[in-house]
C-alpha cells in the first residue's frame, strides 16, 4: 500500500479523496492555486504545493508541475479526481513515465474510450448496444443529410470530441440537418480544436442511466447496479440516484454485463462508469464511457456500502478486487443533490463571494465510512466564511441521503434541504426542493427532458407552490409569540409598562411591489409544555412544539403531530423589523405585530424601488471582460453591451431597447457585484 499520495484536484473531491487516504493510513499531498490557498482541501491535506495563478490552465492543469510536486513531496502515486487531468490521456502516462502510479486506469483506456468515434467501434466490437447511426466524420452539409434520411429522423449531430453539451445539435428534418451539422462543426472546431462530427438516432424520451464498474489489475471486472442521472439541466446533471425508479430486474442486468464486456476490452482497471441512453421501452444504447470517478459516487456507496475511493486505491496499488459480482449488495435507495452556487430565479447565473453563513444539515454518514447507512451525507469543499471563487465551477456541496425506499429518501432529502443554511451567496436550494416535490418526480415520470419541459420559461418563485402556505404564517406567529413571552419575563421593568404577550396578533406578509396581505392569527399557550403554542390561522389549527433557541436559523419541531425542519432569521435589508421564513422551498417576509399596528402599517405610503431601466446591471458577481460600447455611441436593441466572465461561463449583455450611451460606469477588468451599474443611457 502507498505511503504518500498527491490528490491533483481542489475542492469537494480532494477532501473526499484525503478523507479515505485517512482512513488507510495514507499521507497526502494537496496542490492549490492562489485563489484557494486557504481552502478545506488545503487545510486538511497533511501537505500542500503551491501550483500558480487562479486560472485553471495556470495552476490545475499543469501537468508537469503536478507530477514535480509528487516527486518533490515523495508521493508515490496521483489521484486525479474528477474534471481537469482525470481523463487526459497524455498526463497519465507521463505519471506512469516518471515512476510514479496513476490512481485510475491506464493512459491506453483512457485514449480508448476519450474519442466517441473510436469508442462506438470498440462498442461494437464488444458486442454492446449502439445507438443506430453514422460513426465516421461526416464531410458536408449534403452528405449528413443523406446519411439523417437512411438512419431515420430524428438524429444527433455531435462533434467527437465534444462534452457537456458543446458540439451537439438535434435535427428532426433535412433543414435543420443541414444547419445543425455546420453550426456543430465550427462549434466543436473553436471549443475543441478537433471539428470531426458524427450522426446517431436520437432516442425519444430518453433518459439517462450510467453503470458503474470497478476493474483489476488481474483480469476482474464487476458492476455495481445502475445510477439514474435523467434529470437534467442543460446536460448538466441536478439530482442522482441509485437504484433506478425505471428499469427492471433483467434491463439491470443486461446492461450490467454490457458495461464489464466494454471494461474488459479495454483492460480497464479502477473505477469508471459505462453511460447509456435508455428509450422508453427499455431499449438502451452506449452513450459513452467516463474513465474516472463520478460525481455522483455517493449514491452507489451507499447501496452497495463499498468505498469507491478506497478499492481505487487498492487496485492501483495491485491488488484483487475483494468481491465479486455476486457479493454486490443493493440496499434502500440513495439520492444526490447537487447544491450550487448560483440563482434559480435569475436563470441559474452564478454566484460567487463570501460564504456569510455555511451550515449543513446535521450528517448521519460519512465519507469513507461505509458502516453508517440509511441516514445523510454532505459532500464539500467548502467551510463558513470561506470563498466560493469565480474561477472554477458552482458547486458548494452535494447532499446525500439513503432511505429505506424511494419514498423515504424524497422525505429525508427535502427535510435536509430544509436545514441546509447558506448565506453569503445564492444557491439553488429552491430549485432542488421544487423538484422533488414535482408530482411526476415523485412517481418516477421523467425523462433527460423533464426540467427543459415543466421549466422552459426559467424558474420562479411561484414554481414551489408550498402545499400548506398558512404553515410559514403560523411558524412566523410562534416565533414571535416566543419571543415576546420571553421579554415579558425580562426584569426590571416599570409597572404598567411591561411587555405584554398579547393573544392576538396580525401578520403582514411583505410583498415588493407594496401589495402586502394581513392576516389575522391568535397564538395560545399550551399548559405545562415548554416551547409550544396552538397558532389558529383562520380555521386552521397549527399545534407547534420546538426545542429551538430564538437566535437559531434552523427551527426543528413538531407541528401538528408532524417533525418539521424549516429556516427563519430576523432583519432584511430594507425592514430590520421582517422575519424570512422558509420552507420546502418556499420563502416569505413577514412582519407579526398587533392588529393595531397592522392597521396603521396599512396607512404607510409604499415607497417604490428607483428606476433601474436606464441601466445595464451585472446580473452575477463576476469579471467585467469586456465593455463593447462607449460614451455618446448609439446602440440599437440587442446589440451587445459588456461581456461577463464567472465560473467557466461567459455571459454577454445585451441592450433591451434602442439608445445612447451617456457614460461607462465601470472598467474592464473589475470585480462586479450582483446589481452592479455598468453602462448608463440618456
Amino acid at each position: 500500500m502507498f505511503k504518500k499520495i498527491l490528490i491533483a484536484n481542489r475542492g469537494e473531491i480532494a477532501c473526499r479523496v484525503i478523507a479515505t487516504a485517512k482512513k488507510l493510513g495514507i499521507a497526502t499531498v494537496a496542490v492549490y492555486s492562489d485563489a484557494d490557498k486557504e481552502a478545506r482541501h488545503v487545510q486538511v491535506a497533511d501537505e500542500s504545493v503551491r501550483l500558480g495563478p487562479p486560472p485553471s490552465r495556470e495552476s490545475y492543469l499543469l501537468g508537469d508541475a503536478i507530477i514535480a510536486a509528487a516527486k518533490d513531496t515523495g508521493a508515490e502515486a496521483i489521484h486525479p479526481g474528477y474534471g481537469f487531468l482525470s481523463e487526459n490521456e497524455d498526463f497519465a502516462r507521463k505519471v506512469e513515465e516518471a515512476g510514479l502510479v496513476f490512481i485510475g486506469p491506464k493512459h491506453y483506456s483512457i485514449a480508448a474510450m476519450g474519442d466517441k468515434i473510436a469508442s462506438k467501434k470498440l462498442a461494437n466490437d464488444a458486442k454492446v448496444s449502439t445507438i443506430p447511426g453514422h460513426n465516421e466524420p461526416i464531410q458536408s452539409p449534403d452528405e449528413a443529410v443523406q446519411i439523417a434520411q437512411k438512419i431515420g429522423y430524428p438524429v444527433m449531430i455531435k462533434a467527437s470530441a465534444g462534452g457537456g453539451g458543446k458540439g451537439l445539435r438535434v435535427a428532426f428534418n433535412d433543414k435543420e440537418c443541414h444547419e445543425g451539422f455546420s453550426s456543430c462543426r465550427n462549434e466543436a472546431r473553436n471549443s475543441f480544436g478537433d471539428d470531426r462530427v458524427f450522426m446517431e438516432k436520437f432516442v425519444q424520451e430518453p433518459r439517462h442511466i450510467e453503470i458503474q464498474v470497478l476493474g483489476d489489475g488481474h483480469g476482474n471486472v464487476i458492476y455495481l447496479n445502475e445510477r439514474e442521472c435523467s434529470i437534467q439541466r442543460r446536460h448538466q446533471k441536478v439530482i442522482e440516484e441509485a437504484p433506478s425508479p425505471f428499469i427492471s430486474e433483467a434491463t439491470r442486468k443486461a446492461m450490467g454485463e454490457q458495461a464489464v464486456a466494454l471494461a474488459k476490452a479495454v483492460k480497464y482497471q479502477s473505477a469508471g462508469t459505462v453511460e447509456f441512453v435508455v428509450g422508453k421501452e427499455q431499449d438502451f444504447y452506449f452513450l459513452e464511457m467516463n474513465t474516472r470517478l463520478q460525481v455522483e459516487h455517493p449514491v452507489t456507496e451507499c447501496i452497495t456500502g463499498l468505498d469507491l475511493v478506497e478499492l481505487m486505491i487498492r487496485v492501483a496499488a495491485g491488488e484483487k478486487l475483494p468481491l465479486t459480482q455476486a457479493d454486490v449488495k443493493r440496499e434502500g435507495w440513495a439520492i444526490e443533490c447537487r447544491i450550487n452556487a448560483e440563482d434559480p430565479f435569475r436563470n441559474f447565473l452564478p454566484s460567487t463571494g463570501r460564504l456569510v453563513r455555511f451550515t449543513p444539515p446535521a450528517q448521519t454518514m460519512w465519507q469513507a465510512d461505509t458502516t453508517q447507512r440509511f441516514g445523510v451525507r454532505v459532500d464539500t469543499g467548502v467551510q463558513d466564511g470561506g470563498e466560493i471563487p469565480m474561477f472554477y465551477d458552482s458547486m458548494i456541496a452535494k447532499l446525500i441521503v439513503h432511505g429505506k425506499d424511494r419514498n423515504d429518501a424524497i422525505a429525508k432529502m427535502r427535510e435536509a434541504l430544509n436545514g441546509f443554511v447558506i448565506r453569503g451567496v445564492q444557491s439553488n436550494i429552491p430549485f432542488q426542493a421544487a423538484l422533488l416535490a414535482h408530482p411526476k418526480f415523485v412517481t418516477g415520470q421523467f425523462n433527460t427532458g423533464f426540467i427543459a419541459e415543466h421549466y422552459a420559461q426559467g424558474f420562479r418563485a411561484e414554481d414551489v407552490p408550498h402545499d400548506d402556505p398558512d404553515f410559514l404564517i403560523a411558524l412566523a406567529a410562534f416565533v414571535r409569540r416566543k419571543s415576546r413571552e420571553r421579554a415579558a419575563g425580562l426584569s426590571g421593568q416599570l409597572p404598567g409598562f411591561g411587555v405584554k404577550v398579547g393573544l392576538d396578533y396580525t401578520v403582514i406578509v411583505l410583498d415588493k411591489a407594496g401589495q402586502h396581505r394581513q392576516v389575522p392569527v391568535h397564538v395560545d399557550e399550551i399548559t405545562g409544555q415548554i416551547g409550544a403554542a396552538v397558532v389558529l390561522v383562520g380555521d386552521k389549527r397549527y399545534a407547534i412544539q420546538s426545542p429551538s433557541r430564538l437566535n437559531d436559523v434552523v427551527i426543528t419541531g413538531i407541528c401538528n403531530a408532524e417533525p418539521f425542519t424549516a429556516q427563519l432569521e430576523r432583519g432584511t435589508p430594507r425592514n430590520p423589523l421582517a422575519l424570512v421564513v422558509q420552507h420546502n422551498g418556499t420563502r416569505i417576509e413577514a412582519m407579526v405585530v398587533s392588529p393595531r399596528m397592522a392597521e396603521l402599517h396599512a396607512l404607510m405610503p409604499f415607497k417604490a424601488p428607483p428606476d433601474m431601466s436606464k441601466f445595464v446591471l451585472s446580473p452575477m458577481p463576476g469579471l467585467l471582460v469586456q465593455v463593447a460600447v462607449q460614451p455618446g455611441q448609439k446602440v440599437q436593441a440587442g446589440e451587445r453591451v459588456a461581456v461577463i466572465e464567472a465560473m467557466k461561463m461567459e455571459n454577454v449583455l445585451f441592450a433591451s431597447a434602442d439608445g445612447v450611451v451617456a457614460k461607462v460606469l465601470a472598467e474592464q477588468g473589475a470585480s462586479l457585484t450582483v446589481d452592479q451599474p455598468i453602462v448608463a443611457f440618456e
